[in-house]
């Protein structure tokens, strides 16, 4: 669904599971730091907003998107965790960069479903500009954060 037609951080609550007996694993990008650390603020708060203990929520910084991928695998092999979140950032610049970095991401993550035990939650803004990202990542459409944190629940009771 197209997010200027739903909020992100809308749902409905009595339809998530308890994730008191859940361990999550965050990976956030440290590149555009602004919108990844409202993602990460976003996903950490609506996992422990339904359960999920502090102590039970691990974050792991990668330098930039792209390696995201990698974060996410060595937390895969960890063998610990319920559910992997990614959060990132990418902006559109001037230079092809743009794309080969989000479907280098959207390729990795989506083959790391298809091999891990665990599921791993896609949370890569892919924005034309740093106010559709701010929007976004806590702004006037939501949080991708909060969306990820529901889905990351959602999976690891699956």
């Amino acid at each position: 669904m197209a997010t200027a037609l739903h909020n992100l951080s809308d749902y409905d609550s009595s339809t998530i599971p308890d994730a008191s007996n859940m361990c999550f694993g965050i990976v956030v990008a440290e590149w555009n730091p602004e919108i990844t650390g409202a993602l990460l603020d976003g996903a950490v708060s609506t996992l422990e907003k339904h359960g999920a203990l502090p102590e039970n929520i691990h974050v792991k910084t990668v330098p930039g998107s792209f390696e995201l991928i990698y974060g996410a695998h060595q937390m895969t092999l960890k063998g610990m965790y319920d559910a992997i979140i990614i959060l990132g950032s990418v902006i559109r610049g001037e230079t092809p960069h743009f794309d080969y970095i989000c479907q280098g991401v959207t390729s990795g993550i989506a083959r790391l479903n298809t091999t891990s035990e665990i599921p791993i939650i896609y949370g890569l803004l892919t924005t034309e500009n740093l106010e559709q990202a701010k929007d976004r990542s806590g702004g006037k459409l939501g949080n991708k954060g909060d969306e990820c944190a529901i889905d990351a629940i959602k999976m690891a009771k699956f």
